[in-house]
């Protein structure tokens, strides 16, 4: 006698293995941080000086055909900063600029996620620096190379609404209010698109 399954078995096992099959789908991409890079542009007296960050970490989820079903979460090392230079390299974790003694990372949390078409998307969420939090739209774009992704973008943010450069350095006369943040993040994991 052969094993009889009811409706309703047979239908709570396709849903199972929808819900596997989705979130095999939705597997954690890897963030492969020697193949990425985190940098901000500045101008200081009317001149752009760029610095990066030399550590960070995203823990992103996203299956770019259901992109409004991932998350991106994003952290900064804010000591990790450097502009190449010993002088302002001492002055950006002091209470003045970072304060990286009391807020040693910025973070980004997506809330929203939208496609755009042809590997490009709107990244919606909270991005917070020095104890400060605000409304950031991020585009990012994906390229796929073999197993690689690589999410690209570039977010422009006024330093002084994060209250980077306080007191004297307030004045946007000498260091600029507008900064942008460029991004390269190497991800493995990623479904074909």
């Amino acid at each position: 006698m052969t094993p009889s399954f009811s409706p309703i078995a047979r239908a709570t096992g396709l849903v199972l293995l929808a819900a596997l099959t989705s979130l095999s789908a939705q597997a954690q991409q890897k963030l492969l941080p020697a193949q990425s890079d985190v940098a901000f542009v500045i101008k200081q007296m009317g001149v752009p000086v760029e610095g990066h960050f030399k550590k960070f970490d995203a823990q992103i989820t996203l299956d770019p055909a259901k992109p409004e079903a991932g998350k991106i979460a994003f952290t900064i090392d804010i000591a990790s900063a450097t502009m190449g230079s010993p002088e302002p390299d001492a002055e950006l974790p002091k209470a003045t600029w970072f304060n990286t003694a009391k807020f040693p990372q910025a973070t980004f949390q997506s809330t929203s996620i939208k496609g755009l078409g042809g590997g490009k998307f709107e990244v919606s969420g909270k991005l917070a620096i020095k104890g400060n939090t605000r409304d950031a739209v991020v585009p990012v774009t994906l390229v796929q190379n073999g197993a690689t992704t690589t999410a690209t973008g570039v977010v422009g943010i006024k330093r002084l609404a994060f209250k980077i450069g306080e007191n004297e350095w307030a004045d946007t006369s000498m260091v600029a209010d507008d900064v942008q943040v460029k991004f390269k993040l190497a991800l493995s994991g990623m479904g074909k698109f």
